[in-house]
């Protein structure tokens, strides 16, 4: 009889303490509710993100070590980004410079930030048109809609070698539309070269990509806003400066900050089409540090990377911020 009763107060301690809980919950406002449900993503990043990441940054302030089976050696607190910031590392340590002023294509801050730019730049343009004719109403829209679209399903190493034949001496007819444009005849060999037909590879696959997330911004635009502007005169110029753009801008900068993001990582198309040596980017250089086992200056590099992707982040962020009215 007596542990019928503590198991009914302990059923009873339960429901109320649960009970508690509950009505805890439902007097939280809709941003704290929002919070305590974002807790569990919270957790779930500093454990997959966060965590590796300050590791990788307490190994970034190690010396490199070969000896034995010694992957990093003393601490040696920022060496390594001060080695790394002014070019004083030796070239078995860094197979190209992180910087360079006087050999800027060789430079992997130099080339990915070229890249990331003028890829960025394109695909924005070249999808924001896209996504205007497929918005459209027109005899054959599917069809153009997949032949837009098609790009974006080939892989990477596919993309990478496709091109990369068609601009190999002997074999592709793009060496001698290339040398047309005054490019030499091994245009894959040249780092200053390279790096404009591996962005003309980038603008070919992923404008699809800007195109969608674009095209969903502009469906989402009340119709009837162009017939209010159509009957007071404006012109499609006009219509666009004043309605479109201001209304798809928030979905155009979402769609610019994940491409900016992918850009900013490129590794695969360049090391398929060229070579990271000839094309030497911010992620080919940790890859090909790390592979010579220099650990240390492979994990400052990655994390000078994802500090510059992060600082990437907040920027459209906040700018997106404020195109939803914020402060």
């Amino acid at each position: 009889m007596a542990q019928e009763q503590r198991t009914e107060s302990g059923v009873q301690k339960r429901s109320g303490a649960y009970a508690r809980a509950i009505q805890w919950a439902e007097n939280l406002n809709d941003t704290q509710f929002a919070y305590l449900l974002l807790i569990p993503a919270f957790v779930l990043l500093t454990v997959i993100a966060l965590a590796p990441l300050a590791m990788t940054f307490e190994l970034s302030l190690r010396a490199d070590s070969l000896r034995g089976t010694e992957q990093v050696g003393r601490f040696v607190g920022l060496e390594n980004y001060v080695a790394l910031l002014t070019g004083e590392l030796d070239t078995v340590a860094l197979p190209n410079p992180f910087i360079d002023l006087n050999s800027p294509f060789e430079s992997a801050l130099f080339v990915t930030a070229i890249f990331t730019v003028v890829s960025v730049l394109f695909e924005t343009v070249i999808g924001f048109g896209q996504a205007l004719v497929l918005d459209q109403d027109f005899r054959g829209r599917r069809w153009v809609r997949v032949a837009i679209i098609l790009p974006w399903a080939v892989p990477i190493v596919i993309q990478g070698m496709i091109f990369y034949l068609i601009f190999t001496p002997g074999i592709g007819f793009g060496v001698d539309v290339a040398q047309s444009l005054g490019f030499s005849g091994t245009p894959l060999t040249n780092s200053a070269e390279a790096i404009w037909l591996i962005i003309l590879a980038d603008v070919w696959k992923t404008s699809a990509f800007m195109a969608l997330l674009i095209l969903a911004g502009l469906q989402s635009v009340d119709r009837s806003l162009y017939d209010v502007a159509k009957v007071a005169g404006a012109t499609k110029w006009q219509q666009f400066k004043l309605i479109t753009l201001p209304l798809v801008l928030p979905t155009l900068l979402v769609a610019m900050l994940f491409r900016t993001l992918d850009a900013a990582r490129i590794y695969g198309l360049a090391e398929t089409m060229a070579g990271c040596t000839t094309v030497p980017t911010l992620s080919c250089l940790v890859v090909t540090t790390f592979s010579v086992r220099r650990y240390a200056t492979a994990a400052a590099v990655a994390f000078v990377t994802a500090a510059i992707i992060g600082l990437i982040a907040s920027i459209y962020i906040v700018r997106f911020y404020r195109s939803e009215g914020g402060v």
